[in-house]
């Protein structure tokens, strides 16, 4: 298997990779979802439903901004009706749902999200809560999925053009995880990175970035125009 120079493997998709077409199913836990969202982040104020759905059918909750929580937050539910495939010896990852969080003058309606610049973050956190089970694998802690191969830039506003997995830092430790009865949820913020935020990541590890994201005071609320936490000459005399 390819494995980047920090050690982790790389995996590689193709169109021929995905499953044949099939109508949604699985075992749904929207209400669940919906009650720990607003349990641990706020009142719903709508949901995006799908018209067509493949493999899972994926809703996308869309919290307000609040005065504790100044910022859109949008949340999947539906990726964790399947289990992914997890490679064996990786316990308590087979579930997940997807979150990303934008900033409060963000345009959020459907007349809004004819414009792909408002609407892309919302595109990638529907397409990742269906990559796992469209092409048979898993997303979990630290993966990055790039847009496109070479990767582009999700919108013609942004040079942003990779998406990081991990655990938000703006909602408590509570809200991460989701315990039922069946399956344990785990809950994932998406960050965009830039390129040379991918290659160091590649290079040295998840952990690597956090420096970086501390020094700039990076948070889970998107900035499509925020500075690159890697400075250019110290990132290449670590190699």
């Amino acid at each position: 298997m390819e494995k980047s120079e920090s050690g982790s493997p790389i995996y590689r998709y193709t169109n021929e990779d995905k499953n044949e077409f099939k109508g949604a199913g699985g075992d749904s836990s929207m209400e669940e979802i919906s009650d720990h969202i607003e349990a641990h982040i706020g009142e719903i104020h709508m949901v995006f439903h799908e018209i067509v759905s493949e493999q899972v059918h994926i809703d996308v909750h869309w919290v307000k901004p609040t005065k504790e929580h100044p910022f859109h937050t949008l949340i999947t539910s539906g990726m964790s009706d399947k289990p992914m495939n997890t490679p064996e010896g990786v316990e308590g990852c087979d579930y997940a749902e997807l979150s990303i969080c934008l900033p409060e003058e963000w345009k959020i309606s459907e007349e809004d999200f004819k414009d792909e610049n408002n609407y892309w973050p919302i595109r990638f956190l529907k397409y990742l809560a269906r990559f796992p089970h469209e092409y048979n694998t898993w997303l979990s802690y630290g993966h990055t999925i790039p847009n496109g191969n070479p990767p582009e830039a999700f919108a013609e506003n942004t040079k942003l053009n990779t998406m990081i997995l991990l655990p938000s830092i703006l909602f408590g430790d509570k809200f991460p995880i989701l315990e039922l009865e069946n399956k344990t949820i785990t809950f994932y913020t998406l960050i965009p990175l830039y390129d040379e935020e991918v290659a160091l990541k590649m290079a040295k590890g998840v952990d690597a970035l956090f420096d970086g994201f501390d020094k700039f005071g990076l948070t889970d609320v998107l900035q499509i125009n925020r500075p690159n936490t890697i400075v250019k000459k110290k990132f290449l005399g670590l190699f």
